[in-house]
Parts: structure tokens; C-alpha cells; sequence
């Protein structure tokens, strides 16, 4: 005797947001009659921190005493003891998506250091000599339109356009092996909204040797911590090529980059953790050196995302 069990939601994107109702069907298919002694639904959501190895020394405190921070739990049975038919049996169910009290329900997000996540849980228990089974099946939740979560900073906030110049005097790093180059940017905007691209252009004034390519690579810093302090780290997320080649000087080379969804989020500050601070990097790849290849990172601005 065996059983299948799937749980298959309504929408075909999996995407919710709070006060919806999630809907779908337990979908169970069994070779013969199925004996059980209940069929339950959980609803989970919650947000689960870590810290990097190397900041564990300075948070010790912290480290020891991360637990995930709960969302939302929601729990009901679906159908008592009984059994089920050899064939395909579906159960349909209808679960209103609301948080814990005094909880907010963050969009998904899946970081190195912060996740944010939701799953529905169907268990089906068997008699004490037999072992339960469980299926669960991941959704996401994304704020709806103009919803802001992170009130510190808003909407109206920084919607000017930027305009920015780079040249080895500018250079965070990378500064003495740099040739003498000049890259001046536009951008639309520095707080933007995520479901819509980064839009701009960059323009290579002069550049001392040839290029090999431009990129702009997309960073994003995670923050965690409590009251005995914080641990901030950058990852990068994307890296994409606007130029390729000894690029024509003084052309306008257009900046379109789309914000992976589950790897960006809306700015977020709690009291355990921040999301949402993200800059660009740009790097230029150049012949120098006997043709060695030679990087050279440009932080020019922080954005920040906001719906």
C-alpha cells in the first residue's frame, strides 16, 4: 500500500499577499483503501537570521540565542479518522493569511545571512505502529502596491535623479593600480521601486589603456544583531555587462538592470535585522600590466528599494 500526497495552491505564481486567503486542494492518491487517523493543514511563515562565522567571537551573545522570529502559525484539521477510497482524493481548503499579533508579514526574501520564508504543511496521521506522513509546499507573500513596511524611510524620500563622476581619485580600492580613466553615470533614481528596472548610462569619457569589458554588479547588505551590537555583510547578488570591448569613448552606454525578486526585497529595518540597503558596483576589466587583467570597483551610490 502506498499514498501520494501533493498540495497544489490556486495560483499558478504562488504569490500572496497579507488579509488574501490562501486556497488550493490536498491532492492524496492511494492503491487501496487508506486508513488514517486525521488530516491537518499548518500554515508557517518566519524569519530565520545567521551570523557569519567570523563575527561570532564579537556576538557571541547572539549567536548562542538566535532563534527564528515567528510570522505566522495557523493550524486546523482538514478531515478527522477515518478512510480514504483507493484512488485520487482531493480536499479543498481556504486559509486566511494573516499574521501573529503584533506581526508584520515581511515579503519573502532569501539571503546568505537573513531569511525570510512561508510553507503550508499537510501531515496525515497513521495508527502508533505506522509512520505519519507529511508534504509541504512553499508560497510567497509580496506587499501590495504602494504598501510601505519600513516607515524610518519614506516613499517621497530621494526621488531625485543622481548624477555622478569616477576617476582613480575616487576609488574606494584598487586606487594605486589604476590607470587614469574617466567615468562619469546618471541615474534615474536612488530609491527605487523593485518591481520596475534600475534604469540609466554611463559614459567613458578616457581611459588611459583599452578595456575589456564594464559591469555593474548588484550588492546587497544583511545586518543582524540585538542590543550587544550588529554585524553587517555585503554579497553580491547579480553581475551583468554593459560593455564589451574597448568601448567607444565619450558614447552613452545605457543602464537597464531588473532586480531579481527573491534575492531583493523592499528596504526593511527591525529591531534584529535590516534588509533592502543595496549599492552597485561597477567594475572595469582593462589590459594593463602585460596584459594582466586588472580590477577596478567603483561605489558610487546606495539605493535603496522601496514599493
Amino acid at each position: 500500500m502506498s499514498i501520494n500526497i501533493e498540495i497544489y495552491l490556486k495560483r499558478a505564481d504562488k504569490i500572496y499577499t497579507e488579509g488574501e486567503n490562501l486556497t488550493g486542494v490536498i491532492s492524496l492518491s492511494t492503491n487501496s483503501d487508506f486508513k488514517h487517523e486525521g488530516i491537518s493543514l499548518t500554515m508557517e511563515g518566519s524569519v530565520n537570521l545567521q551570523i557569519s562565522s567570523k563575527n561570532v567571537g564579537i556576538l557571541e551573545a547572539f549567536y548562542n540565542s538566535v532563534k527564528p522570529i515567528q510570522l505566522l502559525g495557523i493550524a486546523c484539521e482538514v478531515c478527522g479518522p477515518g478512510k480514504l477510497p483507493s484512488g485520487v482524493t482531493e480536499i479543498p481548503f481556504e486559509i486566511p493569511l494573516k499574521p501573529k499579533p503584533n506581526r508584520i508579514l515581511y515579503e519573502t526574501y532569501h539571503g546568505v545571512y537573513v531569511n525570510i520564508g512561508y510553507t503550508i504543511k499537510c501531515d496525515i496521521k497513521r495508527s502508533f505502529l505506522s509512520k505519519d506522513l507529511q508534504k509541504t509546499q512553499q508560497f510567497l507573500v509580496q506587499y501590495k502596491p504602494g504598501y510601505n513596511a519600513c516607515p524610518q524611510l519614506p516613499l517621497k524620500d530621494k526621488k531625485t535623479p543622481l548624477n555622478f563622476e569616477l576617476s582613480p581619485a575616487t576609488l574606494t580600492s584598487g586606487r594605486s593600480g589604476a590607470p587614469n580613466f574617466l567615468l562619469r553615470g546618471h541615474v534615474e533614481s536612488v530609491c527605487c521601486n523593485i518591481a520596475k528596472p534600475l534604469k540609466g548610462k554611463i559614459i567613458l569619457v578616457k581611459c588611459a589603456v583599452p578595456v575589456k569589458s564594464i559591469e555593474l554588479q548588484l550588492v546587497r547588505v544583511e545586518t543582524c544583531g540585538c542590543a550587544e551590537g550588529y554585524a553587517k555583510e555585503a554579497t553580491e547578488i547579480q553581475n551583468i555587462q554593459i560593455g564589451d570591448g574597448d568601448v567607444p569613448h565619450n558614447i552613452p552606454i545605457p543602464i537597464y538592470m531588473v532586480f531579481p525578486r527573491l534575492f531583493t526585497c523592499p528596504t526593511l529595518i527591525t529591531t534584529n535585522f535590516k534588509l533592502g540597503i543595496f549599492y552597485l558596483k561597477n567594475i572595469i576589466h582593462t589590459y594593463f600590466k602585460n596584459h594582466e587583467l586588472v580590477f577596478v570597483d567603483l561605489c558610487f551610490v546606495y539605493y535603496q528599494y522601496l514599493i
